[in-house]
């Protein structure tokens, strides 16, 4: 990979700019899944690699040029693609735009031995930080996940990634029906043992349109109550900040310096390409802010990129009223939360005069926001309820 790079790290005011690469494709759909992943026998590589090339060609005519600092290949199971895709969507990349002298490249795994066997071969395309959707640390768990891996196969995978990749995380999901806080709390200490220096912990939620949406309404899914699910939220914050990996965003624990950088620039509000199908976007061209989204049918795309170059099927123009209810959304998730520089920069406005001020005040007053020199953030019990805090602000 060549590329002329540069050592400017994203900051809290310079939020970076990311590429993220969609693959749509799984070996099977989980139950709580609601992302844009399909099952398919066959898959044919060879016109699948050139369809990527061709729409990050697309969208570098509107950004060519700029300071590239992170490339992240979701899904779907990006580890089902073969390292020679990877390879060539980054030398693509490379072509279009400078890379970041500490560029972060991510790629999501499944943690079965066969994708782990794969490894090396991503990490010569050029990945340099893997994130293994591991889930649960215990067989019966995996099974009621629909996982394809076993717990053995799991920590062998972390391992692999360990002594591969000079940074990796692996994601676990909480709340599960029956879940005791013990329970958690004993599988928690088992998951920092084979812990680098990030973390994901997400809970359980019942998407609606999901197998588990579906037995919810049958009322064959037990889910856990809120005040269960509060404490084993709390127990979370408060077991891995004592092991030296704070929250930094709701779900997202590092120690310092090791925060996901593609992540950051979402929820900083920067800008970033999406291809691949169903790929969300958000480009700033001639002074605008469009917010980009792809067709989400996995055929529909290929057949559009194949005919056009690209598969764009929104490209809307993001008003500064609009753009700050997104800052909003995505800021106050993290610990820092919406630095004032930015809102002026991206909406023309200061914090105060974008929101309702008796709103704002109800909510200062309430325990849930910080509104300081720096700028708006959600407090430790904000950042619990911010779906309430941010109904409670925006609408």
């Amino acid at each position: 990979m060549s590329a002329t790079r540069s050592n400017s790290a994203p900051t809290a005011d310079d939020p970076g700019f990311g590429l993220y690469v969609h693959w749509p494709f799984c070996l099977a759909k989980c139950p709580y899944c609601d992302f844009n992943s399909h099952v398919r026998s066959s898959v044919d590589h060879e016109r699948w690699r050139a369809a990527l090339l061709r729409e990050i060609d697309h969208y570098a005519g509107d950004t060519g040029g700029r300071r590239l600092t992170s490339i992240f290949f979701g899904g779907g199971t990006p580890s089902l693609m073969p390292p020679a895709t990877v390879a060539a969507v980054i030398e693509r990349a490379a072509r279009h735009w400078r890379f970041a002298e500490d560029v972060e490249i991510t790629l999501e795994a499944n943690p079965t031995s066969v994708e782990a066997s794969k490894f090396a071969g991503f990490h010569a395309a050029g990945v340099n930080r893997v994130s293994l959707g591991v889930q649960a640390l215990n067989d019966a768990d995996l099974r009621f996940l629909g996982r394809q891996h076993s717990a053995v196969e799991a920590k062998a995978a972390v391992d692999i990634a360990r002594r591969q990749f000079g940074r990796y995380t692996f994601d676990l999901i909480y709340a599960r029906p029956t879940q005791t806080i013990d329970a958690w709390r004993a599988e928690l200490a088992e998951a920092l043992a084979l812990a680098g220096d990030h973390l994901s912990v997400y809970q359980l939620t019942i998407e609606p349109e999901t197998v588990f949406g579906a037995a919810y309404r049958r009322g064959e899914l037990p889910v856990a109550d809120e005040d269960t699910a509060a404490t084993l939220f709390e127990v979370t914050q408060d077991l891995l900040a004592d092991a030296g990996l704070p929250a930094y965003e709701i779900s997202n624990h590092a120690r310092a310096g090791a925060e996901s950088r593609h992540n950051l620039t979402y929820w900083r509000y920067g800008d970033y390409v999406g291809i691949g199908p169903g790929a969300h976007g958000r480009i700033t061209v001639g002074g605008g802010k469009f917010a980009t989204r792809q067709h989400r049918a996995p055929e529909a795309w290929l057949a559009a990129v194949e005919r056009t170059g690209h598969a764009t099927q929104q490209r809307d123009s993001v008003e500064p009223e609009e753009r700050f209810a997104e800052m909003l959304m995505m800021g106050l998730r993290t610990t820092d939360g919406v630095r004032r520089s930015r809102v002026i920069t991206e909406t023309g406005r200061t914090i105060e005069a974008a929101v309702d001020s008796n709103r704002l005040d109800r909510m200062i007053g309430g325990g849930f926001l910080v509104l300081d020199d720096e700028g708006l953030r959600a407090t430790a019990a904000g950042r619990q309820r911010l779906n309430a805090v941010l109904g409670g602000l925006l609408t």
